[in-house]
């Protein structure tokens, strides 16, 4: 939403790597969605503000209707670096079916105190839960891309234990990031929006550290992998 200062040289990056590109747009009031489009994207512009995990969902919903076997979301606002989707490709040619970007050297302390408490809470073997620098097979596709998937609020702790409690393979490798350069976080735009993040993530983490039902979820990645 509203990355008109940056989405071009996103899109073009991916572009002269030879990968096919989608942007949704996420109801920006900006010439997001036409810069996209101008620089090679095929664009999805919704009517109405979803959030950003929601807005992703919609790509991913996209790509399976397209029968893509691989998706990697990456962020408009050139936090992530198109050079580096190959060495996401590369953990995920060796078994892997999610694939995160971890760069544990941005953000405050404060973010990485939170990081630290809500993986003791959810025993969740991620450091960087926040990145949505990230790649996913056609398991983890039709994992996301389900009713449940649809009502959760954010791409990372909820999305993480979903497909760790369907026994999904999960690995990160370390990837460099920018630090932001123009505006302001989606989700930690105002104290609170952080507030509301903390609780929201702090009861998931305590409602999901654990399956409830291991045989159901064995069921269930049996489905997932019969899919096709």
């Amino acid at each position: 939403m509203n990355e008109a200062l940056t989405i071009a040289s996103v899109v073009s990056a991916v572009v002269n790597l030879g990968y096919s590109i989608l942007v949704v747009d996420d109801a920006s009031t900006d010439a997001t969605a036409s810069l996209a489009s101008g620089s090679g994207a095929t664009v999805i512009s919704l009517i109405q503000n979803l959030g950003a995990w929601k807005a992703s969902q919609t790509g991913i919903r996209y790509a399976q209707k397209l029968g893509f076997e691989v998706v990697v979301t990456m962020d408009g606002d050139a936090q992530h670096s198109a050079e580096h989707i190959p060495i996401l490709v590369e953990q995920y040619l060796q078994g892997a079916d999610v694939v995160i970007g971890n760069c544990t050297g941005r953000g405050s302390t404060a973010r990485h105190l939170a990081w630290r408490f809500f993986k003791h809470l959810n025993r969740l073997n991620v450091d960087d839960i926040t990145s949505g620098f990230r790649l996913y097979n056609k398991k983890a596709i039709n994992c996301l891309v389900s009713k449940q998937a649809t009502m959760l609020e954010y791409q990372d702790i909820g999305v993480l234990l979903m497909m760790r409690n369907l026994q999904l393979s999960i690995i990160e490798t370390a990837v460099p990031m920018k630090e932001r350069s123009e505006g302001v976080s989606r989700i930690f735009h105002s104290w609170f929006a952080v507030i509301y993040y903390l609780l929201y993530s702090g009861l998931l983490s305590v409602a999901k550290a654990f399956p409830t039902n291991k045989k159901k979820y064995k069921n269930r990645v049996i489905r997932l992998r019969n899919i096709e």
